[in-house]
């Protein structure tokens, strides 16, 4: 063996004892482990039922499984049941929601609000997401999104309070109203429908703002470009080229908006008033009381679930024609 080859072989063996010392370099070179994963990773699809099956078991036990519950909840006379007691499966429970009329104003007001504080939503942080996919550079991009995370760290809660401090009596929307001179009395913001509004659109910008910017991003500019050299003003360019190919994005940041607007119950119960009731307080005053009353708010937490669902459907199909037709 000639002096280098030897050099060669020492020098491997130096830069190797180091990490088969660590943990992982021994459990790389064990044979049983070594066996195992050889078997797991034979083949693509075993390699994807590996990769999938945590993230399946999370759905199904963290999303689906609850859903299920409550469906099966909503189908009985009684939940909990009483020691002694037999359970039967009825539809009463959805049977009261379409019998009696009054709960049927907070399910519609819960929708109406929901599409409409999503149409807030969407005009509010349109403009923000264009200026920042189209007017900040590259690398000042994750800074100001950085900036614009930053209320999202803290709870839902601790944000409804911050509104209410902003909205109140003696907010600070009323103080600046008084130095300005516009008003000689606080104006009763709070407990309304604008100011739940103004707390649903808060709470949910994000929701809409990262899917703006995600289509708004992947725009080219070129496409602006060309539609100037063309003639096109600035109206025409956002109406005829930017807003149909950022459409996806309009798309997913809506139905995301109010699938969350839908369900909202801390903000509505301390921002809104006795003429903001929302379903979602329907719906919690059944389970505050005696068990007989679980399987009806189940069930209206179930009919929701279904609107909601229903009308986000639509609205992909719509968007999608729309998509469609813009291609052609």
């Amino acid at each position: 063996m000639t002096y280098e080859a030897s050099a060669r072989k020492e020098r491997g063996a130096a830069e190797k004892a180091p990490a088969d010392r660590t943990f992982w370099g021994r459990l790389s070179a064990w044979a049983p482990y070594r066996a195992l994963a050889a078997m797991a990773t034979a083949s693509p699809r075993r390699q994807f039922l590996i990769l999938a099956i945590f993230p399946i078991l999370w759905v199904l036990t963290q999303h689906l499984g609850p859903m299920l519950q409550m469906l099966r909840v909503s189908l009985t006379d009684a939940y909990p049941v009483a020691p002694g007691v037999e359970q039967h499966f009825t539809f009463d429970s959805y049977l009261r929601f379409f019998q009696d009329p009054l709960f049927w104003m907070p399910f519609f007001r819960t929708l109406i609000f929901a599409g409409v504080f999503t149409f807030c939503t969407l005009i509010l942080t349109y403009p923000v997401a264009y200026f920042l996919a189209r007017h900040v550079s590259r690398k000042n991009q994750m800074l100001f999104l950085l900036l614009l995370l930053i209320p999202f760290w803290v709870g839902e809660i601790v944000r409804t309070y911050a509104i209410m401090i902003l909205l109140g009596n003696t907010g600070a929307v009323n103080l600046v109203l008084r130095w300005i001179g516009l008003i000689d009395r606080p104006i009763p913001f709070m407990y309304t429908s604008f100011s739940m509004g103004v707390g649903i659109v808060y709470l949910t910008a994000l929701y809409m703002l990262l899917p703006l910017y995600s289509a708004l991003e992947k725009l080219p500019k070129s496409m602006n470009e060309a539609a100037a050299d063309l003639g096109a003003g600035a109206w025409t360019r956002f109406r005829r080229v930017t807003l149909p190919l950022t459409l996806e994005g309009i798309s997913s940041g809506c139905t995301l908006v109010f699938l969350i607007s839908t369900g909202f119950y801390a903000t509505p119960v301390l921002l809104g008033g006795p003429s903001t009731t929302v379903f979602a307080e329907t719906i919690a005053g059944f389970f505050h009381v005696a068990g007989d009353e679980w399987p009806t708010g189940a069930a209206f937490a179930v009919i929701m679930f279904l609107a909601a669902l229903g009308i986000s459907a639509a609205f992909q199909r719509l968007m999608s024609a729309l998509r469609k037709g813009d291609t052609k």
